[in-house]
């Protein structure tokens, strides 16, 4: 089995991942610098799971700290990396835009860094859905062109697309990035709608649906983002003599991972209303700096080269999400009966 590195392991993504790795019997190493951006209990309480495990190993490290990221490569010549640590957030690059060059760029120069260094066999690097910005062609294909994101947090992930396009290219090193659109279920992240809309339902307060309900967003459930995961990492990608628009002449692939399915803000709400058995006070709001209408992943790339299909609507994944949050936090709902979720 292999020694495999995953940056972001406390992390929503990130501890679903090392959890299955794991569970494939691989020795993983987690780093996590256990940020403030959201709850840092929760990113605790995933990690106390995963070190459980005599075959995970944690250091808690930032990945702007070039020293310690040296050493980090050094002491375990990982085999395979896989790259989930970034500043997330669309709204909170607004106002932080350091974070984001910090973690999300000279961050992942380190990355890129060792893994040059070491001669790892595949690394495996979370993009984003954001990337595609302004397009407004649908479904959005990873041969579009992405030259204009409307948020800093998608320049760094474009960003991070051409750096590690350029390492595959001039050292070899086998790379795949994945660009997620939406992703939810138990453990997410509290910035998250499925999430925030849960707390404030139950708490009774009002919800802030922005574009007063207008949008569409293409939500792709954890299980089966792992499940994606997983099976590109053991797809190792090959150099392209002839070259395309997505992958180039490079050892170098990226993939959208999606549900293949965008589905409407208000009928999101609707079916976390039948789970939770409670109305939503929605305050309707303009749409918000940064944000886009509608994401919807093509994902035929991904089908053709590891067969991959999504198997969770949200008719099924949000009442698992909620099972989660009220066995976490102790708290007890009424969920509306099965029969009364409309699979539509």
């Amino acid at each position: 089995m292999s020694t495999i590195l995953v940056t972001g392991a406390a992390g929503f993504i990130g501890f679903h991942v090392s959890q299955r790795l794991l569970e494939q019997g691989h020795h993983v190493v987690g780093i996590d610098n256990l940020n403030d951006y959201y709850d840092v209990n929760l990113k605790l309480s995933r990690l106390i799971r995963l070190q459980s495990q005599p075959q995970f190993q944690f250091h808690k490290l930032d990945l702007a700290d070039r020293l310690g990221m040296e050493s980090l490569f050094t002491t375990y010549s990982p085999d395979r990396v896989v790259h989930l640590a970034a500043q997330a957030g669309v709204r909170y690059s607004l106002t932080n835009p350091h974070t984001y060059v910090d973690s999300n760029l000279v961050g992942f120069l380190h990355v890129l860094e060792g893994c040059r260094q070491m001669g790892i066999q595949h690394l495996v690097f979370a993009s984003s859905s954001s990337v595609y910005g302004a397009n407004r062609k649908l479904p959005f294909s990873v041969e579009d062109n992405v030259d204009h994101p409307i948020s800093l947090y998608a320049a760094t992930k474009k960003a991070n697309e051409l750096m590690a396009h350029t390492y595959s290219h001039l050292y070899g090193i086998p790379t795949t990035g994945l660009r997620f659109f939406t992703v939810y279920g138990p453990w997410g992240r509290p910035d998250m709608a499925t999430f925030s809309f849960t707390r404030s339902i139950l708490e009774g307060k009002p919800i802030g649906v922005y574009n007063h309900g207008e949008m569409k967003r293409d939500f792709t459930y954890i299980d089966d983002v792992v499940e994606g995961v997983i099976q590109v990492l053991d797809h190792v990608p090959c150099r392209d003599e002839l070259g395309d628009a997505s992958g180039s002449q490079a050892p170098y692939r990226i993939y959208n991972i999606g549900n293949h399915q965008p589905v409407e803000l208000l009928r999101f709400i609707e079916v976390l209303e039948t789970s939770l058995g409670r109305k939503a006070e929605k305050n309707l709001l303009p749409l918000q700096p940064g944000d886009v209408l509608e994401t919807y992943a093509d994902i035929e790339a991904l089908r053709r080269d590891i067969q991959f299909e999504p198997k969770t609507p949200i008719e099924v994944g949000i009442p698992r999400f909620v099972d989660w949050y009220c066995s976490y936090y102790g708290v007890t709902v009424n969920p509306r009966s099965v029969a009364a979720v409309d699979l539509r």
